[in-house]
């Protein structure tokens, strides 16, 4: 059984779209994604600086048109489940049928530039904490008014909240924690300090007309499948100030027999995490196009007919 997985905020990096833009017909569906969200995804994933796409605004939308034009370039897949970390959500609903990849787009425009609004009112960031204990590192984090934001599994939590507070965290590191790393993102996310975008995002959401998942569709906030696009899409807006469950994502993929994960590009991050927490479970991560034929072959595998 085969999980088709999309990454979150972080996993850009500079030029990252510059070689899936080479294959027949991407660059006039980018092109034509860009012109119905207002925003020039060529030449943020081409030609923009490492500052320019951490931008919230800019950086959501491009993941999501990175994710969808990658998963695009595999041809017909048939995965037994779909889900994705934070704003992958938003790919792995327009994987599930549940949006079009225009209406998720934009969607996800209005959340990136709703979440960029918040993260203005208040210097803050998140912070990937390796190795340790979640039963210690929770009540540590909250010990220094920082939020779990993301509690990732294979020992991997990440910590939100204000610029001070997690310069303490650098300071006074949970016991077990082997080392802290700073995100490339640009607030904290699925904080409360998130809590005046989900206003904003249930105004968008209020105009689209969602469909029922066509696949297996499993969510960030409990880990647990979701049968109705209205849920979906509740669980979309509602999701950006509440802390993401990835852990209990993959039980649920262990739990439904997945044999297999890939990846959308910018892929790494999840497989990563999918390769300490799901032994047994073959792995591929689309980050350049000469990734594609690996996972033609896990597909051919492991999917469904």
């Amino acid at each position: 059984m085969l999980v088709l997985v999309a990454p979150g905020q972080g996993a850009q990096t500079p030029g990252f779209l510059t070689p899936w833009l080479e294959l027949p017909g991407a660059a006039d569906r980018i092109a034509a994604w860009s012109e119905a969200i207002g925003l020039d995804l060529v030449h943020y994933g081409t030609k923009a600086d490492a500052d320019e796409i951490r931008d919230t605004a800019v950086a959501q939308p491009l993941l999501v048109a990175a994710g969808l034009l990658s998963a695009s370039a595999l041809g017909d897949v048939a995965p037994g489940v779909v889900a994705g970390h934070s704003v992958g959500e938003f790919t792995a609903a327009a994987f599930a049928g549940v949006l079009d990849d225009t209406a998720a787009l934009k969607l996800v425009r209005a959340r990136g530039l709703a979440m960029a609004e918040a993260a203005a009112v208040t210097a803050t960031g998140m912070s990937a904490l390796l190795g340790g204990d979640p039963e210690v590192t929770v009540p540590h984090l909250e010990k220094l008014g920082l939020t779990a934001a993301n509690v990732n599994g294979a020992g991997q939590i990440v910590a939100a909240g204000t610029l001070e507070q997690l310069a303490a965290l650098d300071a006074d590191k949970p016991e077990g924690v082997r080392r802290v790393v700073a995100l490339k993102v640009a607030g904290a996310f699925h904080t409360h300090h998130m809590a005046p975008a989900v206003a904003k995002l249930e105004e968008a959401a209020a105009e689209l007309s969602p469909v029922d998942p066509a696949v297996t569709y499993v969510s960030n906030k409990d880990g647990r499948t979701v049968a109705t696009g209205a849920e979906v899409l509740s669980r979309l807006v509602g999701q950006v100030a509440n802390p993401v469950r990835w852990d209990l994502c993959m039980e649920t993929f262990q739990e439904l027999g997945a044999t297999a994960l890939i990846e959308v590009c910018p892929g790494g991050t999840l497989t990563g995490i999918a390769k300490r927490a799901l032994p047994g479970v073959a792995t591929v991560a689309l980050k350049t196009p000469d990734d594609l034929d690996a996972a033609r072959t896990l597909i051919a595998q492991h999917a469904a007919v």
